[in-house]
């Protein structure tokens, strides 16, 4: 990570220096303020710490629990969720106390025995196949924890308003805080307490029973399938052999899906409850949890659990329901105001370890641009973007996740081939990843016209990071890493042999980048460019880079040497990128979100399709 450049730093470098909103920010929740966050979940949280890093906007995350979760339900961790970890700053840590998925194995009938099990197939988690990054299991409070941290170090020193409790609101046609908001305070000082306050625009993250949600006339589309599953984090002793192994379990008496918690003792286990009558008013969901152990070790027989301690315990009926819309723009020629994200909007089963980690993307996705528009950079039409993109995002995981709940449900007859299960973990392992995702063609998403130049980084879809030689000191990075969740824009310039097309870009570029950056701000405050080389990082002058990829930032004005690569090996990596990633040897631009999504792949040459498309994007400064 890069530090010192606003002078030397001797404290954690990741507490960054409170500026703007963050100075002095005020304790009690004030009574205007620019971006209102309902509820503190994991979307919440991470928009907490991406709105940490816009100083100049002001916003308050409120929540009704008197402190931090202190056990969450989620804990299934995709490999997409941690590369967003590490824009965030904080991968390392959450994998270092994670379970790590290496395998998933699958039991079945035992065709001697019926009545028992035996493993059936061990399959190679899909994490670290498809990603440098893993496959994790960890508490749904600690990813809380962390974007906690990352809000309350950022500049503008965000920290949740708890014992605050949402009660309406109403969206105005007028006024600088157009959306009236009323919340009562449910402990404290002023307990029982109802006020109101204005924002400029508000974020539902307040879960499935949302009363934003309720509040902007949307309505959840869907219903519950007719099964129901029992759930309990447990401490056991037990002689089943798969114990810290994730297995998905297909017996005459059931299905159980099983998965190791972080720590090395914990589990969670998902027990199959059967089907529920019509007439069961939700009665299933009264189901005492000596009920789901009975029954958990029905299906593990001829093993046995013997339960110790149960951290935590819960019914659910399987629904599968997506929002009819995830803003409040009813009318279409109004610019939205409120939005919703996570289970406010979409709801599905736990078994395919996609909710908080959807939820997350939605926060990523509408929290970057929200910055933008506030800070003056983009226009306020960026926001329409989020429910066009995300909505489609939502439907695609309900599709998802009512076939895998299908497959795991069904009973042992139903099962014509014991491998189709593990097969279908496998085949279709980049939708749960979160790496399936692409965004069409928009204000913000080129078309793939120029896809070619750059097959490996597909428009749309997120930007696939890959080892490149850091030239200034021959460090092989992963090039990806270096881009942090800040709401700055990337622009990755892959040179061409020559170089000549390489200067060129530069000299138009550097202009557009000025244009749209404010006169006072680093040069690259609002686009962080850098430039990647086809020669071995020891064949390349640095000093002949562009004046654009040596920066002078900060007040004492040094110069960032952190923006020039080459991508050939070295002693530290195998990797080429130009070969890793498919990029022209005539040299290719790559342009990618603040939520690292690709938006363009253009020619070096292309320097006007590339000034139109940042003039969709940018106001001028």
């Amino acid at each position: 990570m890069q530090f010192h450049h606003h002078g030397y730093v001797s404290q954690d470098p990741r507490v960054v220096a409170a500026a703007g909103t963050g100075v002095d920010r005020p304790v009690d929740l004030p009574d205007e303020m620019d971006v209102l966050i309902v509820g503190s979940g994991p979307a919440g949280m991470l928009l907490a710490a991406q709105m940490s890093q816009f100083p100049g906007v002001t916003t308050r995350i409120i929540e009704k629990r008197d402190g931090r979760l202190v056990l969450g339900q989620a804990d299934g961790i995709q490999p997409r969720s941690v590369e967003t970890f590490q824009a965030f700053g904080f991968a390392e840590r959450i994998i270092a106390e994670a379970y790590n998925i290496a395998f998933m194995n699958f039991w079945g009938p035992d065709p001697q025995n019926p009545q028992n099990i035996v493993r059936t197939s061990r399959t190679e988690d899909y994490g670290l196949k498809i990603s440098e990054f893993p496959h994790l299991i960890v508490n749904q409070a600690r990813v809380l924890d962390y974007f906690a941290e990352a809000a309350a170090h950022g500049p503008a020193r965000i920290a949740p308003d708890y014992s605050v409790e949402f009660l309406g609101l109403t969206v105005h046609d007028d006024g600088e805080f157009p959306v009236e908001v009323r919340v009562r305070h449910v402990a404290g000082a002023r307990e029982g307490e109802v006020r109101t306050i204005r924002a400029k625009y508000v974020l539902g993250c307040d879960g499935a029973r949302s009363r934003v949600r309720e509040a902007i006339g949307r309505t959840h589309v869907g219903e519950l399938a007719a099964h129901a599953w029992g759930v309990m984090d447990v401490l056991v002793n037990t002689d089943f052999p798969d114990w810290r192994t994730k297995c998905a379990i297909n017996a005459v008496a059931g299905n159980i899906l099983h998965i190791p918690r972080e720590g090395g003792y914990l589990s969670r286990v998902y027990v199959d409850l059967g089907e529920v009558p019509a007439d069961d008013n939700h009665r299933v969901r009264q189901t005492p949890i000596e009920k789901i152990i009975d029954k958990a070790n029905e299906i593990l027989r001829p093993y046995t659990l013997d339960v110790k301690e149960i951290a935590w315990h819960s019914v659910y009926e399987v629904g599968h329901r997506v929002t009819d819309g995830f803003d409040d723009a009813l009318d279409e020629d109004r610019s939205p105001r409120v939005f919703l994200t996570g289970d406010a909007c979409h709801t599905h089963s736990a078994k395919a370890g996609q909710g908080m980690n959807v939820s997350m993307q939605d926060g990523f996705n509408i929290g970057w641009k929200l910055g933008a528009v506030l800070m003056g950079r983009s226009p306020e039409s960026l926001l329409a973007t989020y429910s066009d993109e995300r909505q489609p995002v939502a439907q695609q995981l309900i599709d998802f996740d009512r076939e895998w709940s299908s497959l795991m449900a069904r009973k042992p007859e139903e099962i014509s081939d014991p491998l189709e299960l593990s097969n279908y973990y496998l085949a279709t392992a980049e939708f749960p990843s979160g790496f399936m995702t692409q965004y069409p063609p928009s204000a913000i998403t080129a078309t793939a016209e120029h896809q070619a130049l750059a097959a490996g980084f597909p428009v749309g879809k997120r930007f696939k990071s890959a080892e490149v030689v850091r030239v200034c000191d021959g460090n092989a990075i992963h090039l990806g890493h270096h881009a942090k969740a800040d709401g700055r824009w990337r622009i990755y310039a892959f040179a061409d042999r020559s170089g000549v097309r390489l200067r060129d870009w530069a000299a138009a570029a550097e202009g557009m980048i000025a244009r749209v950056t404010p006169p006072d701000a680093d040069v690259d405050a609002v686009i962080d460019a850098k430039v990647i080389y086809q020669e071995a990082f020891d064949e390349v002058d640095i000093l002949t880079a562009p004046a654009m990829f040596l920066p002078q930032t900060g007040p004492l004005h040094l110069t960032d040497w952190e923006k020039v690569y080459s991508g050939s090996p070295n002693a530290w990596t195998d990797t080429d990128i130009f070969v890793e990633r498919e990029i022209s040897r005539e040299g290719a631009v790559v342009v990618v979100r603040p939520d690292q999504y690709v938006a363009a792949v253009l020619p070096l040459e292309a320097t006007a399709e590339l000034e139109a498309f940042l003039g969709r994007v940018f106001l001028p400064a």
